[in-house]
């Protein structure tokens, strides 16, 4: 898929804490035919640059609410669905966040719908710049 439907080339960008850059986030489509629970969401797995990024460093935003991957199984409030055409917001834990200038990111999006009887992945590209 074209990496400009899914990521918003707006959405790149680097995360502070404390005065400090802690990481980087961006801003991201569902690759799927309708809104989604969080909860059949079994992974976001995002490369930067070559870097694989650890699980546990990925965090996603649905409706001002951030949850981490292990928290999203759990969420099946109608408050935080991910609906079909809206961007979630997906960040980063990586100290130091991107250097300015292009860079190139894949993102694995995993879900498990319960009436399908496999899981569907969807790999998503798109270089980009801070």
């Amino acid at each position: 898929m074209a990496g400009r439907q899914i990521f918003d080339p707006a959405g790149f960008r680097n995360v502070e804490k404390d005065g400090s850059v802690c990481g980087f986030q961006f801003a991201f489509k569902l690759q799927y035919y309708r809104g989604i629970t969080l909860s059949i969401i079994r992974d976001i797995a995002v490369t930067i640059d070559g870097e694989k990024i650890p699980r546990e460093n990925v965090l996603l935003t649905v409706n001002g609410e951030t949850f981490d991957l292990e928290q999203v199984k759990t969420v099946v409030s109608p408050l935080y669905r991910w609906e079909f055409g809206e961007y979630a917001t997906v960040t980063v834990r990586k100290e130091g966040g991107l250097a300015a200038g292009k860079h190139h990111i894949c993102v694995l999006q995993h879900i498990a719908p319960s009436y399908m009887p496999f899981p569907i992945q969807a790999n998503c590209e798109a270089d980009f710049e801070i």
